[in-house]
Order: structure tokens, then sequence, then C-alpha cells
């Protein structure tokens, strides 16, 4: 791609709203990632599906922000 492409891009994609060069922004940085693995997917939504479950059944250990940055910085230092 030529630098004058990339600025007739660029010049293109600042008249989109917000919404619309965050999309964009997504669509290219899936781009990136490589082929989906649906197996992963599914075992990631499985997962989520499950910690929100004990949220809400009262079985899982919440922290506040607090507790969570206290034990984070116990960890590395």
């Amino acid at each position: 791609m030529t630098a004058e492409t990339l600025n007739q891009l660029r010049t293109q994609i600042s008249t989109l709203s917000e919404s619309e060069r965050a999309a964009l922004a997504h669509e290219l940085i899936i781009s990136l990632d490589g082929p989906q693995d649906n197996a992963v997917e599914q075992a990631w939504n499985d997962e989520i599906i499950q910690r929100a479950a004990n949220v809400k059944s009262g079985n899982a250990t919440l922290l506040t922000r607090e507790e969570f940055r206290k034990q984070m910085l116990e960890r590395i230092g």
C-alpha cells in the first residue's frame, strides 16, 4: 500500500462517526488474531455463563476493588 493510499484511507476514516470507527477498529483487530477457534469460543462462553450463575446464586466470592487491588499488589510485590 502506498503512502498516498494510506493517507486517503485515514481521511475517509476521519469522517466516520465514533461508533463506526470503533466498529472498524474492532474488525481490524479481530483480523489480526487469525482464524477463530469455535471450541475455544464456546468454552469461554460456557465459563462466562457459569461464573455469572455463581454470582447470581451467591456461590461466588466477590471482592471489592480495594481488596482485589491489595491482592494483586501482594502477588507482584
